[in-house]
């Protein structure tokens, strides 16, 4: 009997050693219930992940801010002596005034502060070279820099490119901080960019956003295709550095017609810096020029020229004396490449060729009549359209909606064509592709037209996809219309 209940006893401890090594030796749960408290050494075991959200700039902006300037260009007049509303007019040394006067804008007891632009810009190089937007110091009698240690410097133009807006100055001084140069094409869309620039004066103010667009080509602003972001920018940030997170220089801010307000854009830095390097060799840059006004090819409209997919520079004018024209390239040629660069959209080109000198000769390759030709063109210098017809009754090409009659010698002389239609009504598949009425269409796919006869017969001949060059306002543009 004793022996049982000891030989019992002893199994169970036995039982109770086994399952108390168990629950020691399983493994420790990374959760655990609600309410459940987790020793702080369970805690440390498992590091936190990282979100991947970007929620400190501080680095960028101390490494790189002390390379930031402040500019003021002046136009060489004086500001009048304006007597401020705000604080009252008091004793000069009451501290009422004294606080106040640190919010108002900075007064001259001379009355001799020159008016101008402000401005910012970033030093490039420690002796004193620093690059900016050139519409922040176009014309200016006076240029001043200050730095972020608010010494002040006198300041000369080295050079000034206006078709691309950069400018180059040069202060005397030494041992300057300076910004890193950075490579554009290695950003991405969606990536978080910093400025820093002075908006309204307010020197050193930082900024952060996104890149919204890598390349995007800006009518009548510059020819090179420029970095969009939703970065907010003000009077005075012009010509400030956009930096990517390693605190590198990707661009120049850039301000752009109203017509664009709450986008911001920035110049390339890449681009900025071959401008730069001829600026500071010979203190100008020649570009060369095709002489022709391109725009984007279209899925519609590559479709009507037999091509495969939509790619190239569609020429929609060439200047009649220009180099183009005299190579024998006309209205509806897409040119797919210049020399060894291949050109798959509209943006690629005003560079490529604008990065050339004036008077190289270079081979264009370019789409006509379902194939490919090539020609050599002797570039100009960076400079448009003209081509003479009766006027006939309207005429409606009603398949496509449109109703057009031919242009009198007035209409021909403001538009500046040799012929054309002018579109009365437009419906239809015309309306949807964007014709409108007062349009003036000179052009069905490569045949010029002159008179509406013509154009009838061409669009009754053209299929069910067509590209029409329309002259609006001046400035000619292809719109494909689609009867698919």
């Amino acid at each position: 009997m004793k022996a049982g209940n000891l030989l019992r006893a002893l199994l169970a401890a036995c039982l109770v050693v086994v399952s108390s090594v168990g629950c020691v030796g399983r493994p420790t749960l990374s959760s655990s219930a609600p309410g459940t408290k987790v020793s702080d050494n369970a805690s440390t075991t498992q590091p936190l992940a990282s979100t991947g959200i970007v929620t400190d700039f501080a680095e960028v902006a101390r490494q790189s801010g002390p390379a930031v300037v402040n500019i003021s260009a002046a136009q060489g007049t004086h500001a009048a002596n304006m007597t401020p509303l705000w604080p009252p007019a008091a004793n000069e040394h009451d501290p009422f005034v004294q606080f106040f006067r640190q919010f108002s804008p900075n007064q001259s007891s001379r009355g001799a502060l020159p008016s101008g632009t402000p401005g910012s810009g970033f030093i490039i190089s420690p002796d004193g070279y620093i690059l900016t937007d050139a519409r922040v110091v176009a014309g200016a009698a006076q240029i001043r820099v200050k730095l972020t240690d608010r010494r002040e410097f006198k300041t000369s133009i080295v050079g000034i490119d206006a078709p691309s807006n950069v400018a180059l100055l040069k202060i005397d001084a030494h041992n300057l901080p300076a910004v890193k140069i950075g490579v554009p094409s290695n950003a991405k869309v969606g990536q978080w960019v910093v400025s820093i620039g002075s908006p309204y004066g307010f020197e050193n103010s930082v900024t952060a956003g996104i890149i919204s667009n890598k390349a995007r080509l800006v009518p009548d602003e510059t020819y090179i295709p420029l970095l969009q972001t939703d970065l907010t920018l003000n009077a005075g940030d012009s010509g400030g550095p956009l930096f990517d997170l390693n605190g590198e220089v990707i661009g120049i801010d850039a301000p752009v017609h109203r017509t664009f307000e709450g986008l911001s854009f920035a110049i390339p830095i890449d681009a900025a810096m071959r401008i730069e390097r001829q600026l500071q060799l010979h203190g100008k840059v020649e570009h060369g020029r095709l002489s022709v006004t391109i725009q984007e090819v279209s899925a519609p409209l590559a479709r009507s020229f037999g091509m495969t997919k939509p790619v190239g520079a569609l020429v929609s004018s060439t200047d009649k004396d220009g180099p183009s024209a005299k190579a024998g390239l006309r209205a509806g040629d897409v040119i797919l490449q210049l020399n060894d660069i291949t050109i798959n959209d509209a943006a690629q080109l005003p560079m490529a060729v604008a990065d050339l000198r004036p008077s190289a000769t270079v081979r264009v390759e370019f789409w006509r009549d379902q194939r490919i030709h090539d020609a050599s063109v002797v570039l100009g210098t960076m400079q448009g359209v003209s081509l003479v017809s009766d006027t006939s009754a309207q005429t409606t090409v009603g398949t496509f909606g449109l109703t057009v009659r031919g242009l009198t010698s007035e209409e021909r002389r403001k538009a500046g064509v040799g012929g054309g239609v002018r579109v009365e009504q437009s419906a239809g598949p015309a309306a949807l592709a964007g014709i409108e009425p007062g349009d003036i269409i000179s052009r069905v796919d490569n045949t010029a037209v002159s008179n509406a006869a013509q154009l009838r017969e061409k669009l009754s001949n053209a299929g069910s996809s067509v590209a029409l060059l329309v002259q609006r306002d001046g400035h000619p543009i292809f719109v494909a219309i689609d009867l698919g």
